[in-house]
């Protein structure tokens, strides 16, 4: 247990309960669709192409009460982490998650449209989420939890490289990207665990 700004409430209990799910839920109905949906090849596909189709509704549900619970978790780390970028940025990230739920890929036009709508949202999660594990890789090195420092730099160093590689047309792109995203919300849920 982390020692926090202030003693934990049951609201903030739950608050923080939110962000400890958020990252599991979003990963297994993600992986557990992308496993069983014919057709579909991870290392090909996002995984925000499980939202078209005729089951996509799954996966556009599975964004927003994602979003939605990070949202919340973020509230609740705002109230037991000492400052409060990370969870500002954590709740930016949330909110991309819901608008990427909100505007879906359209694989008939990929740059245009929703899809455009979909990639800015995406693009704001991954930035904010990167940002946030770096700013409490920051804040745990400060304190002298070093471990905890060093995981949470590699959390937001994994998405990046997997963003990054992902952008650049590199074999496996989605692969890497959705390895690099799982990694760092799993982090996020960890770091919430901590201080619940």
């Amino acid at each position: 247990m982390i020692a926090t700004a202030a003693p934990t409430t049951s609201s903030t209990r739950s608050l923080l309960t939110c962000a400890i799910v958020a990252a599991p839920l979003w990963a297994s109905v993600s992986l557990a669709q992308a496993a069983t949906r014919d057709g579909f090849d991870l290392t090909v596909q996002p995984l925000s192409m499980l939202s078209t189709g005729p089951s996509g509704w799954l996966q556009i549900t599975n964004f927003l009460v994602s979003g939605v619970l990070m949202v919340l978790g973020a509230a609740g780390l705002s109230r037991v982490l000492p400052g409060r970028w990370a969870a500002r940025l954590l709740a930016i990230s949330g909110a991309g998650v819901i608008g990427a739920g909100l505007f879906t890929m359209d694989p008939a036009d990929p740059f245009g449209g929703a899809s455009l709508l979909h990639m800015l949202a995406g693009t704001l999660t991954f930035a904010t989420l990167i940002a946030a594990c770096h700013v409490l890789g920051r804040r745990f090195g400060r304190a002298g939890k070093r471990r905890h420092a060093v995981a949470s730099h590699v959390a937001g160093a994994a998405l990046l490289a997997g963003d990054l590689w992902a952008m650049s047309g590199g074999v496996a792109g989605s692969l890497t990207l959705a390895v690099g995203c799982i990694t760092a919300q799993l982090w996020i849920s960890f770091v919430a665990a901590q201080y619940r």
